[in-house]
């Protein structure tokens, strides 16, 4: 028996929910008490209903990365919210725009992302699930807030630089051919506010390299509210979002340059592991991951980091600590410790890679919940829009 089955078999549920447990094996599922989830959540729930909006691209097959570092906390804040909180996940096809696409592979991957959230766990019934670009009122708020947006804002931006260093798989910015730029992606993060305010979010689950622009987000809230501030006794329209870094999020790293994000456009099909991966896969691309010729495992992202990556990655199948994981294996070979890491994720990725497969052919059953995730949706942001209108004189 491998040291992972033998450190968690059979202590934990998964953090996907109940439909898929039957295909998720119990040596990769997440340690979930209800009783500490409760006690930790009434202790830190604001008084008021939060209302939670993040968005995902319609470009390319989710990897390992977008479900360890995004999906899986978006299953988790669902299993966690209280019954009052609003909870508005978003494919967010105009800023897919940004970039050239081809028409029929972006018409596709719109309906597949939607099979794969639902394949993870989103609950359309309890989240607003939804396509942005069948809500036009992002669309009308982003170009009220381009408005008011300052170009040296926006030029201090990484967005579109990096945006398009990863288009052209360039090694770093400093290779961005600025004339390759176009208005849609330097104005990419007015939309991606006007996504955010057009809910009136108060929080928004992101990474790190995010939080610029939820800055940016807080700062054109704060603009529109002074200068549309209505009459004397009306409150501002747009409450400040705060960004929320999930504390089980896992910034996975390519498999084959340590030194790199796990990225969609890498021309390496073997530094990423996608949700379609079969076992065969998975095992494959882990065996030929990047490590060193150090013996055994040890925890050090500067010195080890193809060994660090995989740890990160291992440990974050169990929801357990990279230094644990690390001291468990510290005696072992670096081809045991691939094989578990493998067993890992084709654990983690089984179960909603069988419910993709078999939703991404029920067009019928995916169109409905886009059709009722988008009134949903535009229930809320009508009611935004009518405000901004009043105060801008547009009405």
């Amino acid at each position: 028996m491998s040291l992972l089955r033998q450190h968690v078999r059979g202590a934990a549920r998964s953090l996907f929910p109940s439909c898929l447990l039957s295909h998720s094996p119990s040596h990769v599922r997440r340690t979930v008490h209800t009783k500490d989830v409760a006690q930790n959540a009434s202790q830190t729930r604001p008084t008021h209903p939060r209302v939670v909006f993040s968005g995902i691209q319609p470009t390319g097959m989710p990897h390992l990365g977008n479900m360890l570092g995004a999906l899986m906390n978006w299953v988790k804040l669902q299993r966690e919210a209280a019954p009052e909180d609003k909870l508005i996940f978003s494919i967010v096809g105009w800023h897919a725009l940004t970039l050239p696409q081809d028409p029929k592979e972006l018409s596709a991957a719109r309906r597949e992302i939607l099979a794969v959230l639902l394949a993870c766990g989103i609950d359309p019934k309890r989240s607003i699930v939804f396509h942005q670009d069948e809500n036009r009122h992002h669309a009308e708020l982003a170009w009220i807030l381009n408005c008011i947006t300052p170009m040296g804002k926006l030029h201090r931006m990484t967005t579109w630089k990096s945006r398009l260093a990863a288009s052209r798989n360039a090694r770093d910015d400093s290779e961005v051919d600025e004339s390759l730029l176009n208005v849609g992606l330097f104005t990419y993060p007015v939309l991606q506010a006007a996504d955010i305010l057009a809910y009136k979010t108060t929080h928004v689950p992101v990474g790190e390299d995010q939080q610029q622009h939820i800055e940016l987000c807080r700062d054109l809230a704060v603009t529109f509210n002074k200068t549309f501030k209505g009459g004397k006794d009306d409150p501002p329209v747009f409450p400040l979002p705060r960004h929320v870094i999930p504390s089980t999020s896992c910034r996975v790293l390519s498999l084959k340059d340590p030194s790199s994000k796990m990225s969609k456009s890498s021309p390496d099909v073997n530094s990423r592991i996608l949700l379609t991966d079969s076992a065969e896969q998975i095992n494959k691309k882990i065996r030929r991951a990047v490590t060193d010729s150090i013996t055994g495992i040890s925890y050090d992202s500067d010195t080890r980091p193809g060994i660090a990556n995989l740890v990160d990655i291992l440990a974050a199948c169990e929801d357990a600590k990279p230094q644990d994981v690390a001291v468990r294996y510290a005696n072992r070979s670096h081809a045991e410790f691939k094989m578990d890491v493998a067993e890992a994720v084709e654990g983690l990725m089984s179960g909603p890679r069988r419910e993709f497969e078999r939703l991404r052919r029920d067009i019928a059953y995916l169109d409905s919940v886009s059709k009722s995730g988008a009134a949903r949706a535009m229930e809320i942001t009508e009611k935004t829009i009518d405000e901004v209108r009043k105060r801008t004189g547009l009405y």
